[in-house]
């Protein structure tokens, strides 16, 4: 079987045991890949259409805890209980919670998605249902919002018995 190579380019390709679609495919990837890189908005750049220096550009906000973790303590199963935690907006900008989410449908946590004020305050209320529950329990809940530090992870535990 004869075979007619069109080019030198070919011609090195058959050489050296690579196929021409597989090279397509490989110049294809780096020209992708190129283009992403090329249009991602880097640090010194401004995209976003405002003037540099405006406060919509540098106001932030920043949520803080009262606290970060609650313990229930011993509690008989089958109860379920509630905490509060609240918050403050410590930055200059406003806050918004986007989601307060759980590993577990046993815990349940509620918060208000208004924007908070700089200054203003906030609460997220957690209800942990024990049913079904026996022994130390550890349960997360994952809170993120516009704040310079988008995630916070709150925890509450439990030991939860049969009888108290």
């Amino acid at each position: 079987m004869k075979v007619f190579l069109k080019n030198k380019a070919e011609v090195l390709l058959v050489k050296n045991n690579l196929n021409l679609n597989d090279m397509r495919k490989y110049f294809f990837m780096l020209f992708l890949a190129a283009g992403l890189l090329m249009s991602c908005t880097g640090p010194g750049r401004n995209n976003s259409g405002h003037n540099a220096g405006s406060s919509a550009d540098t106001a932030k906000a920043v949520i803080t805890f009262a606290e970060y973790e609650y313990d229930f303590g011993k509690v008989k199963e089958g109860r379920k209980v509630r905490h509060t935690f609240t918050f403050e907006n410590t930055g200059s900008g406003s806050l918004v919670i986007q989601s307060a989410t759980t590993t577990c449908g046993c815990t349940v946590p509620r918060y208000d998605r208004k924007p908070i004020a700089s200054g203003k305050g906030g609460k997220l209320d957690v209800e942990f249902d024990t049913s079904g529950r026996d022994g130390m329990q550890v349960k997360t809940i994952t809170v993120s919002s516009n704040a310079t530090v988008p995630v916070i992870i709150l925890k509450i535990t439990a030991d939860v018995t049969k009888t108290i």
